[in-house]
């Protein structure tokens, strides 16, 4: 019937019962035929032999010698007289022979004849003595029902006793497997599903080990499958959030980048109509005009995330201490209105890298950095190369991103700030990946630490000696 289903159990252990009890029926009646043949002839040995002793003896046949031929071979012999067609003398009772009894066993020579229950061979022997007779031989032969049965039930017993065994075992270990192969069927159901990245626990699995088992095997080949399904699914979400991402952050860097653009040629403009305004009035433009750059920076940023990769420029020689000294500029007024310290470490590092993304990157990382220091905190804006790798290191007093969005501090629009928005990190992590390398964050002997880790490639030879330490009160 389409569609039914069966137990594994079934389709394994009634196959081989079935070919088990196949072949002891066949092994039975072999038995069985084989006994009976055997019987037969032995039936037809004995009277061979009754008979040649009969035909070598001198002696009289009487009842005396009858008998004693009986105790001995266990036939039965019939003394016949075929004139009068009578039994003459007989090992037989009186009444087997009675009533014409003895010429129904004489016509029955060469034949088989039941008497008193039994079965037996007829055969006839001239019997060479002083008076030579005919002698009928009555050779029993066992039933073949009997001889059947003595035959087969060794046989039966030992199936009987394979089956009993063997069924149990057979239950027990095709029960496992089909509980392992069911947990497999609702692992992949589960995977059909778009349950990934979740692995299957199966003994046949040695710990850390390879598999035992074929089983074993195709489980950690589901697990595999499991886990590449489920970050080829991060992977895909990924691009797609990222793709939507730049999308947006395009459209809202170009609007933001008018406006910045707008707002400086105001400022430009009061500078030139306005000159004698005084020292006082030139610091206050000069710091508007640096908060724009910072906006501007961001916006590079924005803009940076939203560009193909392929559409993005050359990497090239990079300062990473003129890189550092711009990031101070752009980040120093910022620091003097949260009244946060922030330190640049001179390193004498150059790499190669694309200027403005970089520029970007690192100016989030500082801003959050001044944000979560807070007032008397500490900024440090440091470079270290070592093991392959170049870092890019801004490091904070301030107590880390909170618990709840550590996991995902730098997925797009996840914020532990309540006025954020979730972008910073994001163009952070962006800009790293564009370069081959990653963005990692800790929080250790109170410090926050985030780092650009580019690869070693990225470090050229140092275009300009170490400089002093450089501090932003």
């Amino acid at each position: 019937m389409p569609g039914t289903v069966t137990s594994l159990s079934r389709q394994l252990v009634l196959p081989v019962a079935g070919l088990v009890l196949a072949a002891v029926l066949a092994n039975v009646g072999f038995s069985s035929w084989l006994a009976t043949r055997r019987s037969l002839a032995a039936a037809r040995a004995g009277e061979e032999q009754v008979a040649a002793a009969l035909q070598a003896s001198r002696v009289a046949v009487s009842p005396q010698v009858l008998d004693t031929l009986h105790r001995l071979t266990g036939s039965h012999f019939v003394v016949w007289n075929p004139a009068a067609r009578t039994a003459d003398a007989t090992t037989l009772p009186a009444a087997a022979i009675a009533d014409g009894r003895a010429g129904a066993l004489a016509a029955a020579v060469g034949d088989t004849a039941v008497l008193d229950g039994r079965r037996y061979r007829i055969g006839m022997v001239r019997a060479a003595g002083v008076r030579p007779e005919s002698v009928l031989v009555l050779t029993p032969i066992a039933s073949l029902a009997r001889t059947a049965f003595d035959a087969a039930w060794p046989v039966l017993a030992v199936a009987a006793a394979t089956l009993a065994v063997l069924v149990p075992i057979g239950l027990r270990t095709t029960g496992r497997l089909a509980r392992r192969i069911g947990a497999v069927e609702r692992h992949v159901g589960r995977i059909a599903a778009g349950d990934f990245g979740r692995r299957l626990d199966d003994p046949g699995c040695a710990g850390d080990g390879p598999p035992r088992d074929e089983l074993g095997r195709l489980v950690d080949g589901v697990n595999r499958m499991s886990g590449s399904l489920g970050s080829l699914r991060d992977t895909l979400v990924g691009g797609e959030r990222q793709r939507l991402l730049g999308q947006l952050a395009a459209g809202f860097a170009h609007e933001l980048r008018n406006a910045i653009t707008g707002a400086r040629l105001a400022i430009e403009l009061h500078r030139r109509r306005c000159p004698g305004g005084g020292a006082a009035a030139d610091d206050s433009l000069g710091v508007a005009v640096r908060q724009l750059d910072i906006v501007a920076e961001e916006v590079r940023g924005l803009l940076a995330l939203g560009r193909p990769a392929a559409e993005a420029d050359e990497p090239v020689p990079l300062a990473v201490d003129a890189l550092f000294a711009e990031i101070r500029d752009l980040t120093g007024p910022r620091c003097d209105h949260a009244g946060v310290r922030l330190e640049v470490e001179p390193t004498g590092l150059t790499i190669r890298g694309r200027r403005d993304p970089l520029r970007a990157a690192l100016v989030n990382l500082v801003l959050n950095g001044i944000d979560a220091a807070g007032s008397g905190g500490l900024v440090l804006l440091r470079a270290a190369a070592g093991a392959g790798r170049v870092d890019l290191v801004v490091e904070d007093t301030g107590p880390g991103p909170p618990e709840s969005v550590r996991d995902s501090i730098a997925e797009p629009f996840v914020t532990g700030k309540p006025e954020g928005i979730g972008l910073g990190l994001a163009v952070a992590k962006a800009v790293a990946e564009a370069h081959g390398g990653t963005l990692a964050w800790s929080h250790i002997a109170g410090r926050t630490r985030f780092a650009i880790s580019l690869p070693g490639p990225a470090l050229e030879p140092a275009a300009a000696g170490t400089a002093a330490r450089t501090s932003h009160p």
